[in-house]
């Protein structure tokens, strides 16, 4: 996870940070936008060409598992190193940025068709005051909800930079209501331990597992944004200034809340070990008293069954029976005895 200021000089042998003015029909297009002037947003079909005309801003969304859709950006004109953000499979979240443009990496939780994931899936973008070009290889939740936000028209959209900051707040939302769940299902467990009744140990951890995979995305999100907060961007066009400080406050408390998750189902975990560890000590405890019983019984049968001569009993009528009534007593006899001493009491 980084952020990065590059130098202009850096930048002059790139392509403008301002497009190409005619994207043409661009393959491997998830969807795409025309955001005007007053915010409102327009959809644009799939098999026209989109221009980069100088009124109102585009979004493009790419699905980046596409050949075509790849091989389009690699020739878009787009900046070099913006492009190459795009088209790497680096998994760390990261920001890069000039007074012209921003790229970078931000991970999102993937979108299954039963509603938000537990994995962990990563959006690629560049920014200028012109477009925003994003993509990814899996479906992510977070752009797909700020898509319905914009197409329905709960949002309007001033400037590019506004999109990201939606886009990170359904990021920062999605993990919100994940984490709701786990609390939920955390719920759940405590009121079985409470209970004394059986508990999954699969199900405690696989929620202890979603809170690290969680922290993990929001720990590296926080550190990019805290690190723009430190880095200013006053040097920045309006367009792309980013209300760092506002997202890092957001990431900070709900990676707190996930923090105690997680140390909630950490502390649930020992005490269930705790329960468990009692009742293999209750059954130890029960096993080590039958054995001690069947102790004196097993002699009595392994001396009477050897095949040698002079055996007690051997001619007596009733030498079973008397054999039977030793047994019985000795088993008694110790059960007695400990009762006596107290290892047990009815």
């Amino acid at each position: 996870m980084s952020i990065q200021q590059v130098d202009d000089g850096a930048q002059r042998d790139a392509p403008s940070a301002e497009g190409p003015p005619n994207f043409g029909i661009i393959p491997g297009l998830v969807w795409a936008f025309r955001i005007h002037v007053d915010g409102t947003a327009e959809p644009l079909p799939f098999d026209q060409p989109i221009d980069n005309r100088p009124e109102g801003w585009l979004w493009i969304h790419l699905n980046l598992s596409s050949t075509a859709a790849t091989q389009w950006l690699a020739n878009s004109g787009l900046p070099k190193a913006g492009i190459a953000t795009m088209l790497s499979r680096d998994r760390h979240q990261q920001l890069h940025a000039t007074n012209s443009f921003i790229h970078g990496v931000i991970a999102d939780l993937e979108q299954g068709l039963d509603g938000i994931g537990d994995y962990v899936g990563h959006l690629r973008f560049i920014m200028t005051d012109r477009f925003l070009v994003s993509g990814r290889h899996r479906n992510l939740a977070a752009v797909e909800t700020a898509r319905v936000a914009i197409e329905s028209g709960g949002h309007r959209l001033s400037h590019a930079a506004s999109l990201l900051e939606l886009i990170v707040e359904q990021v920062a939302d999605g993990i919100d209501r994940v984490a709701d769940d786990l609390a939920t299902e955390l719920d759940g467990v405590e009121n079985r331990i409470a209970d004394g009744l059986a508990l999954e140990r699969s199900q405690l951890a696989r929620v202890r597992r979603t809170t690290v995979r969680l922290h993990r995305q929001l720990s590296g999100l926080r550190a990019v944004f805290h690190r723009l907060e430190r880095r200013g961007s006053d040097d920045l066009k309006p367009a792309l200034q980013l209300a760092a400080s506002r997202l890092a406050q957001r990431l900070d408390d709900l990676d707190h809340s996930v923090l105690e998750l997680r140390e909630r189902g950490r502390r649930l975990q020992e005490e269930m070990s705790v329960m468990m560890a009692e009742e293999t000590n209750r059954h130890l405890y029960v096993l080590s008293i039958l054995t001690t019983l069947l102790l004196p019984p097993t002699l009595i049968t392994g001396i009477f069954g050897m095949n040698t001569k002079g055996l007690p009993l051997t001619e007596t009528e009733s030498g079973f029976l008397i054999a039977m009534g030793l047994v019985i007593g000795a088993s008694v006899a110790v059960y007695l005895l400990m009762r006596r001493i107290g290892v047990f009491k009815l």
